[in-house]
């Protein structure tokens, strides 16, 4: 899986439109770039803006899954939990968005979209449920499915699921320790995953099966 552009509006701090092209221009030869910026700049936010499109979900969020404070006016009838994926609409804004380019496993090229507004569009109106959609670049034909079974999609795509991720390519602020505090056989699956180690995996189980099939076989020859 690779990602070849970000793209994204009224996200928390990052009010206004802004695309990012990893594959062309001075970032698409670069072997190696920094995020860097002062605090509160969006750095984090643009992090954030890869999960949702990809996953609805923010790992800084799911380690907060207590946080039962709200957010919103006093007046506001839609004030929604602080530990909501929604709460990342910019103040003041009646939409936003986060979206992603990205190569999958495969070599087919998609886009994932994640998208959320106010009643209306307006500023004061009512927060409505996020939505998602996920579009094969190539051909323009959208994924026709439940939300549960895009995801599935998704981490079909790209190989990796939601915590893999976020252990594996993400590691935010404050988990950067998560891989290796992950247990042995996660750490072992997620390795597979990211190095495509696990055809060798599957050829220690071919090897493994034919060799007790010879040895049955060289077993009955004997005792003929």
């Amino acid at each position: 899986m690779k990602i070849l552009a970000l793209r994204g509006e009224n996200l928390a701090s990052l009010q206004s439109l802004f695309e990012i092209d990893f594959a062309g221009g001075r970032l698409g030869d670069a072997g190696l770039f920094a995020i860097t910026g002062k605090t509160g700049a969006g750095k984090s936010t643009l992090l954030d803006a890869i999960c949702l499109a990809l996953f609805d979900r923010i790992p800084r969020l799911q380690s907060n899954k207590k946080n039962d404070a709200e957010v919103g006016r006093e007046d506001d009838a839609g004030r929604i939990k602080a530990n909501d994926v929604r709460s990342i609409l910019s103040r003041g804004k009646g939409e936003g968005f986060a979206e992603v380019d990205f190569v999958a496993n495969d070599g087919s090229h998609w886009r994932a979209h994640w998208h959320v507004r106010r009643a209306r569009g307006r500023a004061e109106g009512k927060i409505q449920a996020a939505e998602q959609w996920l579009e094969n670049i190539e051909t323009g034909q959208r994924f026709a499915g439940k939300k549960q079974e895009l995801q599935a999609e998704i981490e079909k795509l790209i190989g990796l699921s939601f915590d893999q991720f976020r252990r594996a390519v993400m590691l935010p602020q404050g988990e950067f320790a998560a891989f290796l505090k992950a247990g042995a056989d996660e750490r072992a699956a997620l390795l597979e995953r990211m190095t495509g180690g696990e055809i060798y995996g599957r050829l220690s189980i071919a090897a493994h099966e034919r060799a007790k099939d010879e040895k049955l076989k060289l077993t009955q020859l004997q005792a003929s």
